[in-house]
């Protein structure tokens, strides 16, 4: 008995070790940038931290509660992975430890009592569910935290249904509370929990037995319930709407979407069963056809299966239980509502699978109690054990495995690729992260192949014309460039790309159009804010050389209003105005540009032009003296008895 009480502490550990090299990982392109990198919303527990986390739809979801996980970490250990992976590891071992839990409750509920055996089988449902390479994406991944702190408080949900309900009574009191807390915290973490009260049902006619209670019973006892499912359900549509976009069903209609449902329900069971060829994406095609191979046959799979188990559900209910479990858990993520380039995504397994888990545990169970009478031989029971344990071991050396691959970009990718050569977004991935590490020849190929296998994504041609810019291809890049944007004309990074590329040609006009009109599309591009102010300067020191200072002081001004705490900006304005003849205006932007920059030679030089000519020696006398130290040559050309020219015009 003292070995069984340590079952649920073994499973745990076996499912920390068993994902131990992911603490060797970092973030990766995909999601972690946006999520992380790039967003300080989450970066603490203040009061500012708190109000985005509860208020954040950030890519589509509302999960304020992983947020406050994640804020934890960032207290704890800045921006160093190996603390959200290892929170994400402690989790996911909780969940497995939890999951043992109902497991017995459940093999309890379904078979004649026999200790050891209902332990023995919990322990092998929740090692098969934890050990399995599905979890991977989950566990590894530092953006998926929301899969296993939605499954933590999920698992105690079920865990305290089943602690409080009988064949003979409905469901009230603490029990009720606890479960309803914690299915709220669910939802607060992943919207996925929301189908748990149509769980909760399949749970009352098998293993539990209730339906004797009659379903208007066992449905009152679940309103705190479907309530809670209804909100999360709202919430989540909102969310996505607000933080992302739904697909079209213009681009997918009726027909694509049955055919995505079918596909979907079959997908997680097969994968279950042989995990091969595991991918960060599995990539929606452009055409999704009902009648089409890929997707008729798991459809008619689904079905057959189904029929199958309906009418088996006498001699064989605990099939029928997992498969619907499977199917109302995945129903909201199956296509009729889709959102994303995913056709299916290993992470939805996290909670999908765990009915075909426990099932798996009820045979070892029902092995257990046969040896337990004497029903089969030492052999046979031994060979099965052995066989379990290595299918175990196997599954756990899987997972360890693909954990390796989560390490960085460029292996997460370079395996999505190698899964799926004809993945469009795999490749434009693995392009961006050679990209990024200057390895443009092998970045151009696979950008080539991404807008070669998806030419309609306007994305992927974005890219491929930042690389050609690097090369200097500028005519190939601009070309890119036009093609994101007639395929996406609200493409601000797209805009704002042509408008760099323009500022390099010294198209001044054309890169101010349409860095304007990125900043218009896409207000948080702060380098197309940048490219802007720069693009104005230059535009604005040809025009004041060309002798046209009035229009170039209004370049500068709009430049200076880009990047205020520029002081080239501020003394070219400054410059310009008084060059105009406007020197009462000119002295605000050149004693700012001074203020930014006091050792600036070009500043004070102006500053104490604009002085002479305003009529007031004494300040001029101040800069100049200051000039003299800085730039000799400069503060000789300045003299109050001669007043300077005008005509001198602002410096680049």
């Amino acid at each position: 008995m003292t070995r069984l009480r340590a079952l649920p502490l073994l499973v745990g550990l076996l499912a920390f070790v068993a994902f131990l090299p992911a603490l060797r990982g970092g973030f990766v392109d995909w999601d972690d940038g946006v999520n992380f990198l790039e967003n300080p919303g989450y970066r603490g527990l203040g009061p500012r931290e708190l109000h985005w986390m509860f208020t954040a739809t950030q890519m589509g979801h509302y999960i304020p509660l992983t947020w406050l996980t994640l804020g934890l970490n960032y207290v704890l250990g800045g921006m160093e992975p190996w603390g959200y992976h290892l929170g994400s590891l402690i989790l996911h071992a909780a969940n497995a430890a939890l999951l043992f839990f109902v497991a017995r409750r459940l093999l309890a509920a379904a078979t004649i009592s026999h200790a050891p055996s209902i332990a023995w089988g919990a322990a092998v449902a929740a090692l098969l569910w934890a050990l399995h390479p599905l979890r991977v994406e989950s566990v590894a991944w530092v953006t998926e935290r929301r899969d296993v702190l939605c499954g933590f408080f999920y698992l105690l949900a079920v865990l305290a249904y089943l602690r409080g309900v009988t064949p003979e009574r409905t469901l009230s009191g603490g029990w009720l509370v606890a479960s309803c807390v914690a299915f709220a915290a669910a939802l607060g973490s992943k919207a996925i929990a929301m189908t748990l009260p149509a769980t909760l049902l399949v749970l009352d006619a098998y293993p539990l037995r209730r339906l004797g209670l009659g379903w208007p019973a066992l449905l009152r006892e679940k309103l705190g319930h479907m309530a809670l499912g209804v909100v999360g359900a709202v919430v989540a549509i909102w969310a996505v709407t607000r933080g992302a976009g739904w697909t079209s069903y213009d681009a997918y209609g009726l027909d694509a979407r049955l055919a995505m449902f079918g596909y979907s329900f079959w997908f997680y069971p097969g994968k279950l069963i042989w995990p091969e060829r595991l991918s960060p994406l599995y990539e929606l095609p452009a055409r999704v056809h009902l009648l089409d191979a890929a997707f008729l046959w798991p459809t008619v799979g689904v079905v057959a299966v189904t029929a199958v188990l309906l009418l088996a559900r006498r001699p064989f209910p605990g099939g029928l239980a997992a498969w619907l479990h499977s199917i109302i858990v995945l129903a909201p993520v199956s296509g009729i509502a889709h959102a994303g380039h995913q056709l299916a995504h290993d992470r939805y397994s996290y909670l999908s699978g765990l009915g075909f888990a426990v099932l798996a545990g009820a045979a070892v169970t029902w092995l257990g109690l046969q040896r337990a009478r004497a029903r089969v031989s030492r052999w046979v029971f031994g060979t099965a054990v052995a066989a379990v344990a290595l299918a175990l071991a196997g599954l756990g050396a899987g997972s360890s495995m693909q954990s390796r691959i989560w390490r960085d970009s460029e292996s997460l990718w370079r395996a999505a690729v190698a899964a799926d050569p004809a993945c469009a977004l795999c490749r434009h991935k693995l392009g961006n992260v050679l990209l990024a590490a200057g390895r443009h020849r092998e970045a151009e190929a696979e950008l080539t192949r991404a807008v070669q296998l998806r030419p309609e994504r306007a994305k992927a041609h974005n890219s491929l014309g930042s690389l050609l810019v690097d090369v200097g291809r500028y005519g190939e890049a601009e070309a890119e460039f036009r093609e994101a944007m007639r395929l996406t004309p609200n493409h601000g990074e797209a805009a704002a790309n042509l408008g760099a590329l323009y500022g390099r040609q010294r198209r001044y006009a054309e890169a101010i159009a349409a860095l304007r009109r990125a900043i218009v599309l896409s207000p948080e591009l702060s380098h197309a804010r940048v490219n802007l102010a720069h693009a104005l300067d230059n535009a604005g020191v040809d025009l004041a050389r060309g002798g046209k200072p009035a229009e170039a002081a209004a370049l500068f001004h709009e430049a200076a209003g880009l990047l205020p705490e520029e002081a080239t900006l501020w003394r070219n304005l400054g410059g310009a105005l008084v060059q105009a003849g406007k020197v009462a205006e000119a002295l605000a932007p050149l004693e700012r540009a001074v203020a930014l920059r006091p050792r600036g030679a070009g500043e004070r030089f102006w500053l104490a032009r604009a002085y002479l000519l305003a009529d007031k020696p004494t300040e001029a006398q101040a800069q100049i003296a200051v000039l003299r130290e800085l730039d000799a040559a400069a503060a000789a050309e300045l003299s109050p008895e001669r007043p300077p020219d005008r005509a001198r015009a602002p410096s680049s």
